[in-house]
């Protein structure tokens, strides 16, 4: 096994790969083992084999039917593609831009068509490959193009290739069209949000996993309608059949499992689970499934563990592990050709800092690094490991994971601290926890010039002249600058700030609406298929007793009548809105607080939004970036300040982040961002440098409510006990006025104003935030100012010591 594993790819390639332009060629590494890539969640990375560089989040692969060809659909923010792939050759062979996309991807019974999903454009476009280039030729349309919602997921065809299937999402429907007159000759509703389809091997019935609902339907077109449901775990998505026909095998992306049914009789066989250990919480999200050609091995694709997880199938029901494989950083697709493996990473192998993020001089379309494509997508290569070859890959599988059972029980901690290690141990001295979300900032935009920390005062735009408090807070509690989002951009951000984890439909949506391809906004509550399944934070204290109450955080979840936060959402306060300020924002909370105290019913646990450092950028009329800023700056320090002076400051804690670090530049990583820790029992004037992400912070509130873990995410990460002491300072905070006019206003009528007016600024991100990221960068810094570079990025950790010396 040792020539399978000196080819894993390590972090000096990895940038490089990321770094350069595109080939078609093979790139091949025999860097040592020892070296791995940590991501800023704390995971890491070992992913075995050669590869092949794709585009921006591929999330589907489909072969050819004579296993020569692998098409790959590219779905992100940025550039959308297909490419056609030599399999033998290992290289691409054609590449070809396309508006919108997605998952959908097939070739034609006879191969010589590729049919791929045209996305929120609502057709199905028709490639020719029979030369081995992609050329369109047709296309099938099921509707108007977005704003008509019908968005085209899964796609097949029957067994001649004369009827096309497409399912949907948005209008949850199958398709039955005829190819030869691109006609719709059938419609018919689903139970709900559809993700793919699959014909039987054996018969030409469709089976269609249904997203947004626990079941397989199966479609039977003799008689041209639906004629059973197969019950599933919760998001099922990807299906591959035993070749006779006889077994089907579905990802449940929510579960961390897989469901063997039998075909025949409807009945799951088996449930096998592919996460790294028994009874894990959610966070494997498998989502891609294979065969080995002889039938024996089921490979799964867990996207959230970097991983393959291999199965023994030989004997239907009684199936059993055989390890795991280490791939790249979010595998979305698996497929098997011959003894060839061929592993899709939908964010490659590495996060990196954004040296080119906004920039006045640079042309969007020439290269401004936006976190949200970012980070593309890579093709792992490699033979099919023997069984006891996999005993050396599942040990790099579990040194690349933080998260265990022991973990999930028992947090990393020290004696005495306010934080406690156990889980439900309840004996932490804070009773009152706030947990601030803001919106979008990276650490080098606010904290780039604080002294101490590792900062670039060359990307500071909101210094301490605008955000006097939370430098002050940074100074006189503690500055945080090795904190990370788990998050890109806010619509999953809101999902990993309150359920640390983000489901594999928010994963594999919002990069089509961030992209300005249609889709709604379906990442804070307002659509049930987005939910993890045991819920978001309030559905946790819920369940414990606790009381909590959310001011402006996931208003639409607290309209769905039942949800946890019906009649727990804070009357008056606003949703998001930047023509409210924070500092108005923040009266409404005291008002609120001040009840509560009143009648001895101040919640446990209490989230607030406050997020006008989204800004308006240079609206003409919107207040000024700074000014937004500023203002957002000011109702941190009010809210602390009278907190502090409260009754309640003596068994209290305050904990602030950012939802993601989407609108700026940072020289450590794009994920980096500013965070605040603040309490009688915070550490004073303390630099941590310890590593810190969403999902810790997440895990310390957890701690101190009683809480478990919600996700291997939260589970895993490093709880922040450094930042405490059991020696309470009741100090009260007094804030610092504003430097600058809250009320200033954009005014000029340059190129930044008119591009902000073409902006939807009613919701949190429902923009171009590349562009977005320029303006605020022109409105702070002068129309010609320029932004230097950021100096590095990426995460290098060397595996320890104990693990190189084990030759288990």
């Amino acid at each position: 096994m040792r020539s399978l594993l000196t080819s894993i790819l390590l972090a000096q390639a990895v940038l490089s790969l990321a770094q350069a332009p595109k080939s078609t060629q093979v790139t091949k590494t025999t860097l040592p083992i020892e070296k791995r890539v940590t991501l800023p969640n704390g995971w890491s990375l070992t992913p075995v084999g050669r590869s092949l560089p794709l585009g921006d989040l591929p999330l589907n692969m489909t072969v050819s039917p004579n296993g020569k060809r692998l098409a790959v659909t590219n779905n992100g923010q940025s550039t959308q593609s297909i490419q056609l792939i030599d399999v033998t050759g290992e290289k691409v062979l054609s590449e070809v831009e396309i508006s919108k996309s997605w998952v959908g991807l097939k070739f034609s019974p006879d191969g010589k068509r590729l049919l791929a999903s045209g996305g929120n454009d609502n057709r199905i476009l028709i490639y020719d490959v029979s030369g081995d280039k992609l050329n369109k030729v047709d296309s099938v349309v099921l509707g108007k193009p977005w704003p008509i919602r019908i968005s085209v997921a899964g796609v097949e065809t029957d067994k001649a290739g004369a009827t096309l299937y497409a399912v949907t999402k948005d209008d949850s429907s199958l398709y039955v069209c005829d190819l030869a007159s691109k006609q719709i000759k059938n419609r018919i509703k689903l139970p709900a949000e559809a993700y793919t389809c699959l014909r039987s091997p054996v018969s030409d019935e469709l089976y269609i996993s249904v997203w947004g609902a626990e079941k397989i339907v199966v479609y039977d077109p003799k008689q041209q309608k639906l004629t059973r449901e197969l019950k599933t775990g919760s998001h099922p998505n990807d299906m591959v059949f035993s070749r006779d026909g006889k077994l089907l095998f579905v990802a449940n992306a929510n579960d961390n499992s897989v469901s063997v049914i039998d075909v025949k009789t409807g009945k799951t066989l088996e449930t096998v689970t592919t996460a790294l250990f028994p009874d894990a919480p959610a966070g494997s999200t498998p989502n891609g499934l294979a065969l080995s050609s002889d039938q024996k091995s089921l490979l799964v694709a867990n996207a959230d563990n970097n991983c393959l997880a291999v199965f023994d199938v030989s004997k239907p029901g009684k199936s059993r592990s055989l390890g795991f494989i280490p791939t790249g950083w979010y595998p979305t697709s698996v497929k098997v050709v011959g003894k060839k493996v061929l592993v899709a990473n939908g964010k490659g192998f590495s996060s990196k800092a954004n040296p080119n993020g906004p920039n006045p001089y640079k042309r969007r379309e020439s290269g401004t690094e936006y976190i949200a494509g970012l980070f593309k997508g890579t093709l792992s290569i490699f033979d099919l490991p023997k069984p006891a070859e996999l005993t050396g890959l599942s040990k790099l599988v579990y040194q690349n994971t933080p998260y265990t059972k022991e973990k999930e029980k028992q947090a990393a901690g020290e004696a005495n601290n306010p934080i406690p290690k156990v889980v439900g141990a309840k004996n932490s001295p804070i009773k009152h926890v706030f947990y601030i979300i803001k919106e979008n900032r990276t650490y080098d935009q606010v904290f780039g010039d604080m002294p101490g920390g590792n900062g670039d005062t060359s990307l500071c735009i909101f210094p301490e002249k605008i955000t006097p408090n939370q430098h002050a807070l940074a100074r006189e509690f503690v500055l945080l600058d090795n904190f990370y989002v788990d998050a890109e951009v806010s619509a999953d951000g809101h999902n990993w700030s309150t359920a640390a984890y983000a489901t594999d439909y928010v994963e594999k949506v919002w990069p089509t609406s961030y992209g300005g391809r249609g889709g709604t906004y379906d990442f804070e509550g307002s659509r049930p298929v987005a939910y993890p399944k045991k819920g978001f934070i309030w559905d946790y204290c819920q369940r414990a007793g606790l009381r909590y109450r959310s001011y402006g955080e996931f208003e639409a979840y607290s309209k769905r009548k039942g949800s946890a936060l019906d009649g727990r959402f804070a009357p008056n306060y606003p949703d998001y809105d930047l023509k409210v300020k924070d500092i108005d924002r923040v009266e409404i909370w005291k008002k609120d607080i001040d009840s509560l105290i009143a009648i001895n019913a101040v919640p446990h646990f209490s989230s607030i939004r406050l997020g006008n450092d989204h800004t308006s950028g240079a609206r003409v009329g919107a207040p000024t970036p700074a000014a937004h800023v500023a203002d957002n700056d000011l109702a941190v320090g009010r809210f602390i300040e009278y907190l502090s002076k409260s009754p309640i400051w003596k068994e209290s804690a305050v904990f602030i982040l950012e939802d993601d670090a989407q609108n700026g530049a940072d020289h450590v990583d794009a994920h980096r961002s500013p965070a605040l820790v603040i309490s009688p029992y915070t550490k004073r004037k303390h630099v941590e440098h310890t590593m810190y992400s969403t999902s810790g912070m997440l895990r310390t509130i957890e701690l101190i409510l009683g809480l478990p873990p919600m996700s291997q995410y939260d589970a895993a990460a490093t709880p922040m006990f450094a930042c405490f002491t059991n020696t309470p300072t009741l100090t009260p905070y007094t804030h610092i006025p504003a430097n600058i006019d809250l009320d200033a206003k954009n005014t000029a009528m340059n190129e930044p104003a008119r591009q902000s007016e073409k902006l939807d600024l009613r919701y949190a991100d429902k923009i171009d935030d590349r562009l977005f990221n320029e303006i605020i960068w022109k409105a702070v810094k002068g129309e010609h100012a320029v932004m230097p570079a950021p100096k590095r990025g990426a995460f290098l950790l060397v595996a320890d010591k104990d693990d190189d010396d084990d030759d288990d």
